[in-house]
C-alpha cells in the first residue's frame, strides 16, 4: 500500500478504503529518538524561529521519511498549515486539500467528505464499510479511556499515547488492534493506582510529554486527554454515517462546541481541575481566555516550544498548582 502523510487527523477510512497506508506526520515527528533533527531540516530549509515547532516537526518528518504525498487540512487545524503545504508542493510533494468548513453545518462536511472521496476515486459504501471495521477497534479506545477513570488501572501518559494512535492506527489497522487487544487483556490484571487528585488535560497533545509522570509524583493523575480522545472518535457507532461522525468530531470546530463535550467529561469523570496546554506561536493560546470564564474548575495553562521535556518554570508552576488544589480538596472535604 502507498503512503500517506496526514498534517492531522482526518477521514481515514477514505484513504484505507483508495488502498493507502495513513502515517501521521505528528506521531513520525514527535515519537522519534532525534525528533529536533527534523525541526532542525525545516529551519535549514527557511522555516523561521518564530513559528510553531509542531509545523516545523511535520515538515521535517514528511521530508526525511521521503513521503511523497500528504492530506492537507486546510481549514479547521492549524493556521500556518497553509503555507506549510505550499512549500511541501514546491518540494514535489503531492498535496490533497481537506477542510473541516468552519461553518459546521451537516451540509457542508458533507460536501468536503465528498470532494474528498471523489479524489481518492471511492464511493460512500466503501467508505461505510471501513468506517464500521474501524469503529469496532475504536471500542477498544473506549475500554482504555474507561479502564483509565473509571478502573484506575491505567496511567495519564498510557491513555494518550493509546488514544493518540488512532489518527493513523500506527499504520497497520489490524497489527493495532491485535496488539491493542493484548494491552487491554494485561491492563485488567493491574492493581488500581491510588491518586488523591484527579486532572484532565484539554488542548492539542504536548511536546512535554514527561508532564504526565511529573503530576504522578505530587499525587495526581491525567484521566482525561481531551483532544487524544477526539482522535479515537469515542462516540462514532452513535452516528448514523461518516458525515454524522465527522460533525461530532470536536477538535476542528470552534471553542464553544468543545467545551459542551469538555464540561461533560469533566462532571462524568469527577475532575479537580485541568490543564490546558498551548503550543508557542499557536493562534489556540487565545482560547485560554473563554476557557477560564466559561470552566467552574481551576485550569492552569501551560505553553510549550521545541523542548520534549517540561521546563524548570513549568514545573514549579505545576507543583504550586497542584499544592493548591491539594488545599482546596481538603477544605471541601
Amino acid at each position: 500500500m502507498k503512503k500517506i502523510g496526514l498534517t492531522t487527523t482526518v477521514p481515514i477510512e477514505v484513504l484505507l478504503a483508495a488502498g493507502y497506508t495513513p502515517v501521521d506526520l505528528n506521531n513520525l515527528f514527535i515519537t522519534s529518538e532525534d525528533y529536533s533533527e527534523y525541526i532542525d531540516t525545516a529551519e535549514k530549509d527557511g522555516f523561521p524561529k518564530s513559528l510553531c515547532a509542531w509545523i516545523k516537526g511535520i515538515y521535517g518528518a514528511c521530508i526525511q521519511n521521503n513521503i511523497k504525498q500528504i492530506v492537507g487540512v486546510m481549514e479547521g487545524d492549524c493556521s500556518n498549515t497553509k503555507a506549510l503545504v505550499e512549500v511541501m508542493s514546491l518540494k514535489g510533494i503531492k498535496v490533497y486539500p481537506f477542510s473541516f468548513p468552519h461553518s459546521h453545518k451537516i451540509k457542508d462536511i458533507k460536501k468536503e467528505m465528498d470532494k474528498f472521496m471523489k479524489m481518492f476515486d471511492v464511493n460512500l459504501e466503501q467508505v461505510e464499510s471501513v468506517r464500521q471495521k474501524l469503529n469496532k477497534i475504536r471500542n477498544l479506545g473506549i475500554q482504555v479511556d474507561k479502564l483509565t477513570y473509571k478502573e484506575d488501572k491505567v496511567n495519564g501518559f498510557e491513555n494518550h499515547l493509546y488514544q493518540v494512535s488512532f489518527s493513523d492506527f500506527n499504520g497497520d489497522v489490524d497489527k493495532f488492534e491485535t496488539n491493542l487487544k493484548s494491552t487491554i487483556e494485561d491492563i485488567r490484571k493491574r492493581d488500581p493506582l491510588k491518586k488523591n487528585i484527579r486532572l484532565g488535560y484539554i488542548g492539542v497533545p504536548p511536546m512535554t510529554a514527561d508532564l504526565y509522570d511529573f503530576v504522578e509524583k505530587f499525587g495526581a493523575k491525567i484521566v482525561y486527554n481531551e483532544v487524544q480522545r477526539e482522535f479515537a472518535f469515542p462516540r462514532a457507532e452513535k452516528a448514523l454515517n461518516i458525515y454524522e461522525q465527522y460533525y461530532d468530531y470536536t477538535y476542528p470546530y470552534d471553542i464553544n462546541f468543545r467545551l459542551d463535550e469538555i464540561i461533560e467529561q469533566i462532571q462524568e469523570r469527577n475532575l479537580d481541575a485541568i490543564i490546558h496546554y498551548t503550543q508557542a506561536f499557536c493562534y489556540r493560546a487565545v482560547e485560554d481566555i473563554i476557557i477560564k470564564q466559561k470552566l467552574d474548575i481551576p485550569v492552569l495553562n501551560i505553553e510549550g516550544d521545541k523542548q520534549n521535556l517540561l521546563d524548570a518554570r513549568t514545573k514549579l508552576r505545576l507543583e504550586a498548582f497542584l499544592d493548591m488544589i491539594r488545599d482546596l480538596k481538603r477544605r471541601n472535604s
